[in-house]
């Protein structure tokens, strides 16, 4: 069956491009002006904003990760990371996360975040291709990590964050009511919580639901 086309937008050219322009730029972040097509040829602006420089070997700008905690006799948990975020002014509840630096794989760079923000070493388990994170903004891309942690091991009983110039306080959550305790933990609190966090919840919240039963029908 051929593909449907809506009778309302006529077909048109493919949007593109034409260039872009920065306003001004910063040590780590610079506002643009693009200049693009729209899908009737007609050419529009954007403001965009893009990280500064250009790292080689990099397959996104960053990786978040999920990871979660397993010990004996014990619920798995999610670790998180809260932190102070200016643009904000709050508290924010996320994933640990970070930049990708230059000729480094996504997988490395996940454990290498993780370890400096929470004090846990994990094992890589599964890798997303390069998502966006708020393309009518950005082009910002990082790929979301899954990892497993090993919480009898010796070095996990007791974990130490690296932080250098950064302050970052580690919250693990049950995750098998990871929603209902996000949900009290922003009520008592009043963080913010980073979408992918909270979509994450909902969607083992959904997971885990019996399906809708539909009632059997003699015809």
């Amino acid at each position: 069956m051929a593909a449907e086309t809506s009778t309302e937008v006529a077909k048109t050219a493919k949007q593109s491009v034409l260039k872009e322009e920065v306003i001004v730029e910063r040590q780590w972040l610079k506002l643009s002006e693009t200049t693009y097509t729209d899908p009737f040829g007609k050419t529009r602006t954007w403001e965009t904003v893009k990280r500064t420089g250009n790292k080689k070997g990099v397959t996104a700008d960053g990786v978040a990760v999920i990871a979660v905690l397993q010990r004996t006799l014990h619920y798995d948990c999610i670790v998180l990371v809260k932190q102070f975020r200016p643009p904000i002014n709050g508290y924010c509840l996320e994933f640990p996360a970070g930049l990708i630096e230059e000729n480094e794989s996504a997988e490395s760079a996940a454990l290498r975040e993780l370890k400096e923000e929470t004090g846990y070493k994990g094992e890589v388990i599964e890798c997303t291709p390069a998502l966006c994170l708020d393309p009518g903004m950005s082009n910002s891309t990082t790929h979301i990590v899954s990892v497993i942690i090993n919480g009898d091991e010796a070095e996990n009983t007791r974990p130490k964050q690296n932080l250098g110039e950064f302050f970052v306080e580690v919250v693990t959550l049950p995750k098998n009511d990871l929603l209902q305790r996000i949900d009290e933990l922003v009520a008592e609190e009043q963080l913010a919580v980073d979408a992918r966090v909270y979509t994450y919840a909902l969607a083992l919240k959904r997971a885990a639901e019996k399906p809708l039963q539909v009632p059997f029908m003699k015809f």
